[in-house]
């Protein structure tokens, strides 16, 4: 289990708190969704509970134990803007291999098969891709991972419905198939009703500090096959 105990974090010592005494647990072989509108702090929860963060109270852990602080991270985040992960001055098929290679020492070509990547752009930079094709990149690296858990910080939100569909799939069957645990962060309540397990409300700053649950009506499965999905 992910967990999130009274977590509260701010960016200065002084500033105000962006997060103050939140609680939050997400399980394995589930989607648990964070929402909330822009402002909120849910990137910021999304790097706490990857540990691109240290809460200045509270703790993040993983199955009781504190995230590790070298290696390959078993949370891996992927982010709303791809390019901001991606090293500018590394060819794809190097951020790729950095997540860990298969067997053979090269890329997995089911993997980008299934999130329909071009192994030519494992040869270009950064620059010379779109955001939906650096976006795809970007989620690959992490499931190469072989994570515990995946924190998707809003990561459709600006993609064309036909990417977004694919992504979400690829998620999916990995949750059912491989018990892989998905934190989904978002404001967009219909993709949520499709996607999530369960929900996590931020949107009220008066919340009491354990945020509010409920079952999203529709469930992990109700995403519409790429070809008809809308957001």
């Amino acid at each position: 289990m992910l967990r999130a105990d009274e977590v509260s974090s701010r960016y200065h010592d002084r500033g105000p708190w962006v997060l103050e005494r939140i609680c939050f647990a997400a399980e394995p072989g589930q989607v648990t969704a964070i929402r909330g509108p822009s402002g909120r702090g849910k990137t910021t929860l999304a790097r706490l509970l990857a540990g691109y963060l240290r809460p200045q109270h509270g703790t993040v852990t993983l199955d009781g134990r504190p995230l590790p602080a070298d290696g390959v991270s078993p949370v891996q985040l992927v982010m709303q803007h791809p390019e901001l992960a991606l090293d500018p001055r590394w060819r794809l098929g190097r951020s790729l291999a950095e997540a860990g290679a298969t067997e053979a020492g090269s890329p997995d070509s089911a993997l980008l098969d299934e999130l329909s990547i071009d192994p030519a752009w494992l040869t270009r930079y950064p620059a010379e891709l779109s955001g939906g094709e650096l976006q795809r990149l970007a989620l690959a690296r992490a499931l190469r991972a072989r994570p515990r858990f995946v924190v998707a910080d809003e990561i459709s939100v600006m993609l064309d419905a036909i990417t977004q569909a694919q992504l979400w799939h690829a998620l999916l069957r990995r949750v059912r198939e491989e018990g892989l645990g998905v934190v989904a962060i978002s404001h967009d309540d219909e993709l949520l009703a499709a996607v999530a397990d369960r929900i996590h409300d931020l949107d009220e700053p008066t919340a009491p500090p354990r945020v509010p649950v409920r079952v999203a009506p529709s469930g992990p499965g109700a995403l519409p096959p790429p070809s008809d999905y809308r957001r």
